[in-house]
């Protein structure tokens, strides 16, 4: 399965630019093949434009994802909408069930080849160190998972990287290509070069991390979009300019490399983790 990994510019608050911008990468991944494409977190309104959530919000069956549903199925390709800032009362409302009566949440939604979504992930961990995410946003709970051509996909979200236990749930659920939508910002280089590749090797899987470009008043996303195989190998990866990473997620790889090194045979007990 080729995987796209649509590494936009994203701009404070600037919700239709920044969606157009994604469509028209979404439509270049397609022209090129792709079968599986992600786009960043919160791509609509820009990680660090906190002041905008409130106005960005939408429900899961508003506009944006309503026009990216349609893009998906237009050209025939599954997509992550990396992330939008969700309305939960909104989309209580229209029958979807969501942690929280009220609120908001960071979002992403997994489309199907024909439009139909097919998985919804919540960020479970919400940023502290200063950031306000945690007073703004309600965490998700539930992990799901869909089936992508040949590869069981599941979800998280940029800060999750850094949470295991929550890859070793993945595993569990039988994930061997895992999505990261992510809003990663200098100075933490080493940390994104580490994590995505660290979940990778641990639970000998795919991960594809997609991230952002763009500067805010407090800080600048350092883009370099990443797709490791499950040896950890970097297939793909990008600079911090706008671009599309493309690489093949081979589903055998996955059995390959667990068959030659069986570690995840040897977890015991307590330290399964």
């Amino acid at each position: 399965m080729k995987v796209a990994l649509a590494q936009t510019r994203v701009e404070a608050a600037a919700v239709e630019a920044n969606v157009d911008r994604a469509v028209q990468r979404v439509e270049a991944a397609a022209n090129e093949g792709a079968d599986l494409v992600v786009l960043p977190e919160l791509f609509t309104v820009g990680y660090f434009a906190f002041d905008a959530y409130a106005r960005a919000a939408e429900p899961l069956d508003g506009q944006t994802l309503s026009r990216l549903s349609a893009v998906a199925a237009d050209n025939g390709i599954a997509l992550l909408a990396g992330s939008i800032v969700e309305d939960l009362e909104a989309s209580r409302a229209a029958g979807i069930e969501t942690p929280a009566s009220e609120g908001l949440a960071n979002t992403a939604v997994l489309f199907d080849a024909t439009g139909e979504r097919r998985l919804v992930y919540r960020k479970h961990h919400l940023f502290g160190y200063g950031s306000v995410e945690q007073e703004l946003l309600v965490a998700g709970e539930a992990v799901q998972t869909a089936e992508v051509g040949d590869h069981v996909v599941g979800v998280t979200t940029c800060y999750d990287l850094r949470f295991p236990a929550l890859y070793r749930r993945l595993l569990e659920e039988g994930v061997t290509l895992a999505l990261v939508p992510s809003a990663w910002p200098y100075p933490r280089v080493e940390h994104w070069r580490l994590f995505p590749r660290a979940r990778a090797v641990e639970n000998l899987l795919y991960v594809c991390a997609a991230n952002g470009v763009g500067a805010f008043e407090e800080a600048e996303l350092l883009g370099r979009s990443a797709v490791y195989d499950p040896w950890g190998t970097t297939l793909a990866g990008a600079g911090d300019e706008p671009a599309l990473v493309t690489a093949e997620a081979d589903r055998d790889r996955v059995d390959e490399v667990r068959a030659e090194f069986p570690v995840l045979e040897d977890r015991r007990g307590e330290f399964s983790l």
